[in-house]
């Protein structure tokens, strides 16, 4: 019976981890849609739909967007996502913008901090009512002139 038989059931649709094991050193851009684990060392930019795990033996370098990072290892760089945990022996250095960080007893952060950075969103007012704010300031101008 081998791996690629008929009868297997497991398709790519199920296969959720992705894992970069120790010993790979990988440098390029990167897209996932599913979680990653980072066992070896990655250098570049990495966009990530979901979770990075990064274990104690993982080095990343360069920019980092995802959802949520667990940091064991050593990240060195730029770290956009939703929630951030440095754990024990985890180490970040660089620059995170991020609304939720924690970092565990052991775990190290040198660098900077930043809110996570949100889409600008430009409130539209009705054209009637952007002409009546406009006139009741030039009529509040001319009421405290004279």
């Amino acid at each position: 019976m081998g791996i690629f038989n008929k009868q297997s059931k497991a398709t790519s649709q199920y296969a959720t981890t992705t894992v970069i094991a120790k010993g790979c050193n990988i440098t390029g851009e990167f897209q996932l849609a599913c979680d990653i684990q980072v066992d070896g060392i990655i250098e570049g930019k990495l966009r990530i739909e979901k979770n990075l795990v990064v274990s104690k033996s993982g080095r990343l370098k360069g920019e980092i967007y995802a959802d949520k990072i667990i940091v064991n290892g050593l990240i060195e760089g730029t770290c956009y996502a939703n929630a951030i945990e440095i754990i024990d022996n985890g180490k970040i250095s660089g620059t995170i913008y991020c609304d939720n960080l924690s970092i565990e007893q052991g775990g190290k952060f040198f660098g900077s901090t930043h809110p996570a950075e949100k889409e600008q969103v430009v409130e539209l007012t009705p054209k009637g009512k952007a002409e009546t704010k406009s006139v009741k300031k030039q009529i509040d101008k001319k009421a405290s002139n004279e």
